[in-house]
């Protein structure tokens, strides 16, 4: 059995060489951003799967104690003969990717390739682990598409030992990659991110000089002088190159008017507004970072005392600080321009938010310094704004929203006073009126606070015991069955032939096989009709104003007569015109139309009778004297009508 087992891994191992070697032909320039796939083998990848026998010994632990083996061997066989900074290191990373591609396939065991990575990265300094996590960054996806819940106990603990080997002072952007990978790679709400029992970070403890004599420490650091003597932990002397240049030196002339932040003021006045002085303040100063890293000790009314006195202090303290760094800018001289000068060519400026300190440095000697650094006065009052969030959150309003969440470890018995409520909003109203101040404050304070007012919804996420953010995918019947509504809902529906309420537009369509266009150029569109044509419609509408039922049916009745009325009169006009003297006001159209009438029975007469008919003789004379007064007399019809309907239109059935 024990042979058999060899022999397997010596198969193992030749066939893992022999995709090795297409590895190194498909990359050929040895670069970790070109991930190799199961198309770049030729099917070699197939073949690993019957190196051991059946299938069903190949699926067995059997066969991935093998190849797990075989994987080993030749990975310590390539970290032993080639350095992470050589070309032929290429091939581990070909060998990670092989590892990857049998685990997606079920081949090996799953966690394999993060088992390799780990060991790696515990072989490799910090500069090599760079390297690796620049593979990890380039395949991801990859890596934590498949088998996840296998792999992340190992992508945890590799990553949080890496974190314990890297400073956060010197390697402070590699831990931020190292943790942008973890963010990228567990779901959102992963129990192992979440801190369901609300947890502080109690470790972190701020260590500081012990000043007894208060006042009595008169001893200043002389920024040209001695080099400045640490008193804390390894961290300060490893940042204390890159902490920034403060905003005002203390020259050796100045110690005793700058040596401390409040002058004596002669005023009583001013006396009582000026802060305390820094050596009594350096104590009160550091020891808000406990309350800052336990806010429970708070629940206790004593180190909320000194708490409440602590931060006010500070706060006005920094308020001092600002007021006077206006005044010298404003009266600054111009040794202090070339000072400024300086301090800009060196990128440090009047230190900016974009300065970042990963640990604070808490010698006496460096506390005027530090407290001058606008940076560093914003960065301890968000400190404060986060635990004042958290003490306002604890009031009986507050509270009243969370009652009924099921996460009972960060819903706390302890309720706020109203006198403390009262003093943590004023509180946050002044900090937040300090934070707009300074160069970009309105940015800085919009940013700050954008991000604790969403840190709210997080903390109700939390006392909900985080319930999952990501829904589950939508079965695929109520999908069809949704898609089917979306198109029946979509789906073009048959109209009537006439819908209610809608007009009838029968006259658009071609009857009689007639085009429009040829409808439109019939003589009825353009010939002016007869006067007789109005005489039945004039009817009608006599007819609807003696049967109107009320008196809008009939004064439209009556307009549409008189306008039908003075459209024949306008054509009569023309032909008629000596007839108008026999109309009354245009009530009597009758006669019109008989006078029409016997006029065409008189002239078929005359021409059955012939020749027979005497002739009349009239004279000239007597035939203008009838026309002027013919025509006087229709022109006097032709005016009353007018007044009556003022509208000109042609058409007969109007």
């Amino acid at each position: 059995m024990g042979s058999a087992k060899v022999e397997s891994v010596e198969s193992y191992t030749s066939a893992i060489n022999v995709l090795l070697e297409k590895a190194h032909d498909v990359n050929p320039d040895a670069t970790i951003e070109h991930p190799l796939t199961p198309a770049d083998f030729d099917g070699g990848i197939e073949n690993v799967r019957f190196i051991g026998g059946s299938v069903e010994e190949a699926s067995s632990q059997v066969h991935y104690a093998a190849i797990e083996t075989a994987f080993r061997n030749i990975f310590y066989e390539q970290l032993a003969s080639s350095s992470i900074e050589s070309a032929s290191f290429s091939q581990v990373w070909n060998l990670l990717d092989i590892v990857s591609i049998l685990s997606d396939n079920e081949q090996c065991e799953p966690s394999l390739v993060f088992w390799l990575i780990e060991e790696l990265l515990d072989s490799q300094t910090i500069e090599g682990c760079r390297k690796v996590f620049d593979y990890l960054d380039s395949r991801r996806e990859r890596l934590t598409a498949k088998h996840f819940k296998n792999k992340q106990l190992i992508i945890l603990r590799a990553c949080n030992e890496l974190l314990r080997r890297l400073s956060r002072a010197e390697d402070t952007v590699f831990c931020g990659r190292v943790f942008i990978f973890l963010f990228q790679s567990f779901p959102l709400g992963d129990k192992s991110s979440v801190n369901l029992r609300g947890e502080f970070h109690v470790n972190n403890i701020t260590v500081y000089d012990d000043i007894a004599g208060g006042d009595q420490h008169a001893e200043q650091m002389e920024v040209d002088g001695d080099p400045v003597k640490a008193h804390t932990a390894k961290d300060e002397t490893n940042v204390i190159k890159e902490m920034p240049t403060p905003l005002r030196k203390i020259d050796v002339q100045d110690t005793r008017s700058e040596s401390k932040v409040p002058i004596i003021h002669k005023d009583v006045e001013q006396a009582k507004e000026a802060p305390i002085s820094i050596n009594n303040l350096y104590p009160v100063f550091w020891a808000l970072q406990e309350s800052f890293s336990k806010p429970t000790r708070l629940f206790d009314a004593v180190y909320l005392k000194s708490f409440k006195d602590g931060l006010q202090s500070t706060l006005s303290t920094f308020k001092y600080l600002h007021q006077e760094q206006n005044l010298r800018s404003v009266s600054k001289t111009i040794d202090d321009s070339a000072r400024g000068a300086k301090r800009k060519r060196g990128g440090r400026g009047d230190g900016s938010a974009s300065d970042f300190n990963p640990k604070y440095l808490t010698s006496r000697d460096l506390f005027e310094l530090e407290i001058s650094d606008l940076s560093f006065r914003r960065h301890i009052l968000v400190q404060a704004l986060i635990l004042i969030d958290f003490l306002l959150s604890l009031t009986t309003k507050s509270k009243s929203k969370l009652e009924n969440m099921s996460n009972k470890s960060v819903l706390y018995q302890y309720t706020l006073e109203e006198d403390d409520a009262k003093w943590a909003a004023q509180m946050k109203s002044d900090i937040a009126t300090y934070l707009q101040q300074g160069p970009e404050g309105k940015f800085y304070y919009r940013m700050v606070d954008t991000v604790l007012s969403r840190d709210k919804n997080w903390v109700r996420w939390k006392a909900e015991s985080c319930p999952p953010i990501e829904k589950p995918s939508v079965p695929a019947d109520q999908f069809l069955a949704a898609m089917t509504g979306a198109q029946k809902a979509s789906a073009n529906k048959r109209l009537r032939a006439v819908p209610m309420g809608s007009l009838d537009l029968s006259f658009l369509s071609d009857g009689d096989n007639v085009d429009g266009l040829v409808q439109l150029k019939h003589p009825d569109r353009y010939t002016v009709p007869t006067a007789e044509s109005f005489r039945e419609p004039i009817r009608e509408d006599e007819f609807d104003i003696e049967m109107a039922k009320s008196e809008e049916d009939k004064q439209l009745a009556t307009e549409a007569r008189a306008s039908k009325l003075w459209r024949t009169l306008r054509v009569a006009s023309k032909s008629k015109l000596n007839l108008f003297d026999r109309i009354d006001d245009g009530n009597d159209l009758d006669a019109l139309f008989k006078s029409n009438e016997d006029g065409e029975d008189r002239e078929n007469q005359g021409d059955e009778e012939g020749d027979e008919s005497p002739t009349l003789e009239v004279s000239e004379g007597a035939v203008e004297t009838v026309k002027e007064e013919s025509t006087a007399s229709a022109l006097k019809n032709s005016e009353a009508i007018g007044a009556m309907s003022p509208a000109i239109e042609t058409s007969p059935n109007s």
